[in-house]
């Protein structure tokens, strides 16, 4: 749990299909702290190392509490002791089902049905380790900055230290880095058959992983709470 330089409270399904699917589609495997080989399709107009560059790092996740370092004063068994306490606290969340989606120039996994339960499972998972995050670095907020952010997103950042939480968070689990338009239709038509089956229907979060980023930049799943609220 130690050595890490930042944690994240994420979503990544439990051990199974779609679990191995997606360690195996960025080619790596965050559960086990590994490299994976990348699956065989021949109908990607490119390879997947190409396609999943950006996210690899990451793991196959859902960000609920995004990335912080944490705060002066706190320790990871600290926070692994409050993530525990609070995620006890927290019922399982039901929805209708996964389904491939184009977010702008990404490929990603989104819920379908109402949100207002998964909205709320990662508004309390950010309030409630908020003591534990220490603020922003000043080169951290430029960047957020960038993307040219709305008032709202910015008061967010001020407050948060990420500006795509509370009303502004949309759950999704990334499966490729930003894809030109001809890139992206026939990476979606190849995925699509392929994640059809793997897919769960209804779709339910049923624990909140805390991951850790290692020196290297990779993300690794340090331990897994059950929502039992």
């Amino acid at each position: 749990m130690t050595g890490f330089e930042r944690y994240a409270l994420y979503y990544a399904p439990e051990p199974g299909a779609l679990a191995d699917f997606g360690a195996s589609w960025l080619g790596w495997d965050a559960g086990a702290g590994m490299s994976r080989p990348h699956p065989d399709l021949p109908a990607l107009p490119v390879p997947v190392a190409d396609l999943t560059a950006t996210p690899r790092k990451y793991g196959f996740h859902g960000t609920l509490k995004p990335p912080f370092r944490l705060a002066p004063g706190s320790t990871p068994a600290a926070l692994h002791a409050d993530a525990a306490a609070l995620c006890a606290t927290l019922a399982p969340v039901t929805l209708g089902a996964l389904r491939l989606a184009r977010i702008g120039r990404f490929l990603a996994l989104v819920p379908e049905g109402g949100e207002e339960g998964l909205a709320a499972l990662a508004a309390a998972l950010v309030r409630g380790l908020d003591a534990h995050r220490a603020p922003p670095t000043e080169a951290e907020s430029a960047r957020r900055r960038a993307a040219r952010l709305s008032p709202r997103q910015e008061a967010l950042l001020a407050r948060w230290g990420y500006p795509y939480v509370m009303e502004e968070f949309r759950f999704h689990l990334t499966l490729t880095g930003p894809l030109d338009p001809a890139t992206r239709d026939a990476t979606e038509a190849a995925l699509g058959p392929v994640l059809a089956p793997l897919l769960p229907r209804p779709f339910r979060i049923g624990s909140a992983c805390l991951f850790g980023e290692a020196p290297d930049g990779r993300f690794h799943l340090v331990h897994r709470y059950a929502l039992t609220g």
